[in-house]
């Protein structure tokens, strides 16, 4: 068997045991192994075994991973999420659909510490839907607007996936955490814009909420944000203005979060032990999935698909815009069947020299990659937000969700377009740190 066929039955056995539940990590790692075994004999698929692991995760630069998360458990564990929605409520609330918008300036701030889609989407949902439904909001609405604020948990900075696509790349991590910042506020606009819209178009699904709070009420409200702004301008303003690297800006996010959430007297110890707990869950599984595919990659290198593929489509002469639309067509089809970090670990390896090759820059595909694997966490049949909104809000019909998110997944895609057609979104703030 030649070795560019050797690769294809690897790539269709990694798919396969992703689709037959098998962790990530665990099937990038078996996959890579034998690939390696057969191209290079056994003795170097046994020697890779310890070389990738040490060599990938002896990296000073990952140690951000574990930070960031545990920045984002502290705030998340403590109780903050249901204070800063009232907060944003206070200001939103009174708008028809302010309930709603409220939901996803929610999102927004939530988003810029937990750095999960999952956190923000389930944190929300648990807070937001049984405010808007005591407000008669209709559920399709109340449960999509969660949904789409979720989605922003991976674009605002500091994103978990960004900073594992800065691993599997070589890309800057910094500069790829600045370059969410203007796409993910943008996101956050349009989504009000979309959700004022369709109230506008059907009033019946946002009843106005006739209590409006008072100036004072407003302003003392704000002690509720001002933590999670505190943490945030102090990890990416400190990344951005330079006076940390993204690292160090971990460490002082991971401290700061302690240090608020314990004088707030909102950490307990269980709370503690829970955030540190599922912060070593989280960084073992992140980290596992890392070396293996740094092992996966190893076999891809030696089938020589990526340097066929790459000379291949270097060769057509076609327009790079083609390619680029075909590549994020294939995306948005593998985001209805696999989770994201399974398509970032599955496709980057092949796709990522392509890219660059074609001209594209490669941080800026990072985002569109991120917007693209957004929309696929709302459409069928896998839709992981979807699901764990159905999993918390057990009354709604899942169909019900899938179809109220609709309108966000239109305005996603018209958002992804934009950003393609002018790529300076992306790249203008982290070209002044660079």
């Amino acid at each position: 068997m030649s070795p560019e066929m050797t690769g294809v039955v690897g790539i269709i056995l990694l798919i396969v045991l992703i689709l037959l539940r098998v962790s990530v990590g665990l099937s990038l790692f078996l996959v890579g192994f034998l690939g390696v075994s057969l191209l290079a004999g056994w003795e170097v698929g046994l020697s890779q075994l310890g070389t990738s692991a040490f060599g990938q995760v002896n990296n000073y630069s990952l140690s951000v991973i574990p930070l960031f998360i545990l920045m984002g458990m502290f705030m998340s564990n403590t109780g903050l999420g249901k204070d800063l929605f009232n907060a944003v409520d206070k200001w939103l609330g009174h708008f028809r659909g302010g309930l709603a918008i409220a939901t996803i300036g929610a999102s927004s701030i939530f988003a810029a510490i937990s750095g999960s889609s999952n956190a923000t989407t389930a944190t929300l949902a648990k807070i937001a839907i049984p405010e808007m439904n005591q407000y008669n909001y209709k559920t399709t609405f109340s449960t999509a607007a969660v949904a789409a604020g979720g989605t922003l948990g991976i674009l605002i900075p500091p994103s978990v996936i960004l900073i594992l696509y800065g691993a599997l790349t070589s890309e800057p991590i910094g500069p790829l955490l600045i370059g969410g910042l203007i796409p993910g506020i943008i996101m956050t606009v349009l989504f009000m814009i979309m959700i004022n819209i369709q109230v506008r178009l059907n009033p019946s699904i946002a009843p106005k909420k006739e209590q409006q709070a008072s100036l004072r009420e407003k302003i003392y409200s704000l002690k509720s944000i001002w933590p999670f702004l505190l943490v945030f301008v102090i990890s990416i303003g400190g990344i951005y203005f330079g006076v940390f690297t993204p690292s160090e800006a971990g460490g002082i996010g991971a401290m700061g979060a302690f240090i608020i959430t314990s004088m707030t007297k909102k950490l307990s110890w269980s709370k503690l032990r829970s955030s540190l707990d599922e912060t070593l869950r989280l960084t073992a599984m992140l980290f596992l999935i890392l070396i293996g595919a740094s092992l996966f990659g190893k076999f891809l290198a030696l089938s020589q698909i990526p340097m066929t593929l790459t000379a291949l489509v270097g060769s057509l002469d076609v327009s790079p815009y083609l390619i680029m639309a075909l590549i994020l067509i294939v995306y948005f089809f593998l985001g209805m069947f696999l989770e994201g970090i399974a398509i970032m670990v599955l496709t980057l390896p092949i796709v990522y020299p392509i890219v660059t090759q074609l001209g594209f820059d490669g941080l800026w595909f990072g985002i569109i990659m991120v917007m693209v694997l957004n929309i696929g966490i709302l459409t069928p049949p896998l839709g992981l937000s979807v699901y764990i909104i159905s999993g918390i809000v057990k009354d709604v019909p899942i169909e019900k969700i899938f179809k109220g998110v609709v309108p966000s997944i239109i305005t996603m895609v018209i958002f992804t377009i934009i950003l393609i057609i002018f790529p300076e979104i992306v790249t203008f703030l982290p070209s002044f740190i660079e």
